[in-house]
């Protein structure tokens, strides 16, 4: 949203709650911006300031500052609503950053990155939409797992891909990750530091903490810190990944007793945990944010916004974007 936006209130809406409306309207909106914003006064209704508990009436007009979430129904993106959309379209809806040597997409919880068992659909076969006037495909340097939503670097070029490709291996990039975990870790941030191996499962690949000295294990190391929390039950994590092992987060999540809310692989809850109503039973982990020296010269520097599923459990839980402090 570029600047201020009017929105008259409808019919069906009397009655309602300000913040209930904003929750219906904008539902990235956490309760703690939107105080602010009433406390300042930048949201009115009908001119005047209101409180989060003010009922507006039909043929009100609110008053919208600058929120930097999108309305419901815009900009969300996901794998369902992408059914019978061109593959070019899609790609570009799901666009962050555009240069003649880079792309950067934020890719929807669901998409595969790369073709597989019962993969009808994938990103890696989508770049054929966006071969350049010599023929060339954009080419992918890193993956993200199919339930994983985020920042996704795709190389224009051969030579970027190989430049790219070998800032990954040389761990010259900073990627952060946002999580929503079951309980709250023991340490507000810490170093977890594991071997992992990898075994075929009916269900697919599935990684597990490897033993002493087994064969076949690599070293993974991820950095944690809460960001907030709703009582003992839920935790926000800001997550670092220092290897990019298969897998990594979600295994390292739930070795540290606190699994990734919705993760169908390495969630197994007590059975007298109780799933908490109104969040989606989705995997929450998104790829935030991403730093990577850029092919030519500088740094690409590209954060994603949450996915629909994601951004309802942040708004459920009155969880504000702005509490992560995202600097360098």
């Amino acid at each position: 949203m570029a600047g201020v936006e009017q929105i008259t209130v409808e019919a069906g809406e009397a009655g309602m709650r300000l913040d209930r409306w904003f929750k219906a309207h904008f539902p990235g909106l956490g309760f703690v911006q939107l105080q602010k914003l009433l406390r300042s006064g930048q949201v009115r209704v009908d001119g005047g300031r209101a409180k989060a508990d003010t009922r507006v009436e039909p043929g009100q007009v609110v008053r919208i500052p600058p929120l930097g979430v999108d309305r419901k129904g815009e900009g969300q993106l996901t794998a369902k609503t992408m059914r019978g959309q061109d593959d070019g379209d899609v790609l570009r809806k799901m666009l962050l950053h555009e240069d003649p040597k880079v792309f950067v997409f934020n890719k929807p919880a669901g998409l595969a990155v790369q073709g597989g068992s019962g993969v009808t659909r994938h990103v890696d076969d989508m770049l054929e939409a966006w071969r350049n006037a010599k023929g060339e495909k954009p080419r992918l340097v890193h993956r993200l797992d199919r339930d994983t939503s985020g920042v996704l670097v795709v190389a224009r070029t051969r030579l970027a891909a190989m430049k790219l490709a070998e800032a990954f291996r040389q761990r010259e990039t900073k990627k952060v990750y946002w999580a929503l975990v079951k309980g709250v870790p023991k340490k507000r941030e810490d170093k977890i530091s594991t071997w992992l191996v990898k075994e075929q499962t009916p269900d697919g690949d599935r990684v597990r903490i490897a033993r002493h000295g087994e064969e076949g294990a690599d070293h993974a190391v991820s950095h944690y810190r809460v960001v907030e929390q709703a009582g003992q039950t839920l935790s926000w994590l800001e997550m670092e990944p220092y290897t990019g092992r298969t897998h990594q987060l979600r295994v390292h999540a739930a070795h540290i007793g606190c699994p990734i809310i919705g993760d169908p692989k390495y969630f197994e809850a007590d059975t007298n945990w109780d799933f908490p109503g109104g969040i989606q039973n989705r995997l929450h982990l998104h790829a935030r944010r991403i730093v990577i020296p850029h092919p030519d010269k500088g740094i690409i520097d590209v954060t994603a916004p949450l996915p629909p599923h994601m951004r309802q459990s942040w708004n459920l839980l009155g969880f504000d974007e702005a509490s992560a402090g995202e600097t360098e």
